[in-house]
């Protein structure tokens, strides 16, 4: 955005202008210094850059220590940052690592060339005279990579230790590792092999909407736990009690637990420690939404649905306890929406406003000409088996307050989100007024968007460096739309639109 380049400008300027004493003091004969000291880089990000009290807060909980640490911590990582390019060009070859040490993070350099101890020094930074350069232990590293595939599956890890100046061999089985390091051709000299415990493996989220395989393809309803296991409901039809399932991803991911189909259309399945059950939705381009109870909303009230095939569209609640026949017999209990979908989207999320709802069943016609859905009731299906829904815990902003029409959403850093949808409102001559509530420190934007043929202009928009914007456009009769970007930052919003 123009506000952070007019930053980053003026940034650049004060390093030019501390750069320019800073390496006439240091630069001896023949050497080419750092363009400042630390304790200069230091003073430079304390005028450019404060950090916020929450992140100070999170260091202080995680890391330990006081307040004043966690800060001085910050300040002298961002310093270290900025000083460290230089000193590893000065270096060269000789190049052995950097880190930082301590509770307010001070930077070591480790060089293996003992000439260059002295001008290293003069930069503020502590110098470790070690054997090996950077490039031996990474050369070491690279040879032990190209022979993955014989690896025993005792080593979770590898990598390069700066601070040990050595390469790091994790095991299980020590006596196995060390037998794969003496047959690789390694220098046993660059290597430690360290007894470990760590059993790593791939971690991924479980969201409504997000497809799973099982031989066909379905979409999540709803993350549960039922005790510590946890796991997400879905449709009956797509799975017996016994079946594995596949993630998004086509990755391993859990078992059929409880199914009933006909007479319900319910089910739930129980994911494997892979998997990590979020209360949340993927509303895919309208962003990731929070699911905060299970409370029924009444007969006309807005509901959408998100479902793998077609994604996440919305309608309203035109029955419950509807009776429905399909081929297989009749299920009971169901609610009949307006909201289209497709196969593939059976067992995918139905949500109002930040309330679970149920999952899809099954319907007529498509999103292409329309029609109606049927989907099972969540509450029922929490009920039977004994599950608790997930859910977010942190319920959306409650501000902009007044308007028209309000809209949440949850986005993380870096997305967007469309309100009121992708394909925007109608609207006549008039004034528009948005206002957007966002997380406590993060950097939210609003930008209110008009479609001119087939291609969206931002004609108005909000872009402070703060969570909240408002704003007001007076405009000609078309179709908007209001694009909600997450700038930095990540959480629930609440968006209040009043359109002429």
């Amino acid at each position: 955005m123009l506000r952070r380049s007019a930053v980053t400008a003026g940034f650049v300027l004060a390093v030019a202008m501390v750069a320019t004493p800073a390496t006439a003091a240091h630069q001896g004969p023949g050497e080419s210094a750092a363009p400042y000291t630390l304790a200069e880089a230091r003073t430079l990000v304390q005028a450019t850059a404060k950090p916020s009290p929450g992140l100070v807060d999170a260091i202080r909980r995680d890391l330990g220590g006081t307040s004043e640490q966690a800060t001085a911590r910050l300040i002298n990582e961002a310093a270290a940052a900025k000083i460290e390019p230089a000193l590893r060009g000065q270096l060269g070859a000789a190049f052995a690592g950097s880190w930082v040490t301590g509770p307010t993070s001070n930077l070591v350099i480790a060089t293996s060339d003992s000439t260059k101890v002295a001008s290293l020094a003069k930069s503020g930074a502590e110098v470790k005279l070690v054997k090996n350069s950077l490039a031996t232990l990474d050369t070491a590293k690279e040879r032990l990579d190209q022979l993955v595939a014989t690896a025993p599956k005792s080593i979770p890890s590898w990598y390069v230790d700066v601070p040990s100046n050595s390469v790091v061999v994790l095991a299980g089985d020590v006596a196995e590792a060390q037998a794969f390091v003496d047959g690789s051709g390694v220098d046993r000299a660059l290597v430690r092999v360290e007894a470990s415990q760590e059993k790593p493996r791939p971690l991924y989220d479980v969201r409504g909407g997000d497809a799973f395989y099982m031989g066909g393809r379905c979409s999540v309803g709803f993350s549960v736990t039922r005790g510590s296991q946890g796991g997400f409901a879905t449709a009956g039809h797509c799975g017996t009690p016994g079946t594995a399932t596949q993630g998004y991803n086509q990755v391993a991911q859990g078992t059929f637990q409880g199914s009933s189909f006909p007479g319900n259309d319910y089910a739930w399945v129980a994911v494997n420690a892979n998997w990590t059950p979020t209360g949340v939705v993927n509303g895919y381009s309208s962003g990731i939404l929070p699911v905060t109870g299970s409370t029924q909303q009444v007969v006309g009230s807005s509901i959408c649905r998100s479902g793998s095939t077609t994604q996440y569209h919305c309608g309203t609640i035109s029955q419950h306890n509807t009776s429905v026949t399909y081929p297989e017999g009749t299920i009971t209990g169901l609610t009949r929406t307006t909201v289209c979908a497709e196969p593939g989207d059976s067992g995918g999320s139905y949500i109002s406003g930040s309330q679970a709802q149920g999952v899809t069943s099954g319907g007529s016609g498509n999103c292409t000409s329309g029609g109606t859905t049927y989907h099972q009731p969540i509450n029922e299906i929490l009920s039977v088996y004994g599950l608790t829904l997930v859910t977010n815990g942190t319920p959306p902003p409650t501000g902009c307050s007044g308007y028209q029409n309000s809209y949440t959403g949850s986005l993380t850093s870096n997305a967007n989100a469309y309100q009121p949808g992708t394909s925007g409102y109608s609207a006549a001559a008039g004034v528009h007024r948005v206002c957007l509530d966002g997380p406590n420190g993060t950097d939210y934007d609003a930008y209110l968007q008009k479609l001119s043929g087939s291609t969206w202009t931002t004609v108005a928009s909000g872009t402070s460096a703060n969570p909240d914007e408002a704003f007001t456009y007076t405009g000609t009769a078309g179709t908007y739309r209001v694009r909600v970007h997450a700038y930095s930052g990540s959480g629930s919003y609440t968006l209040g639109l009043t359109r002429p």
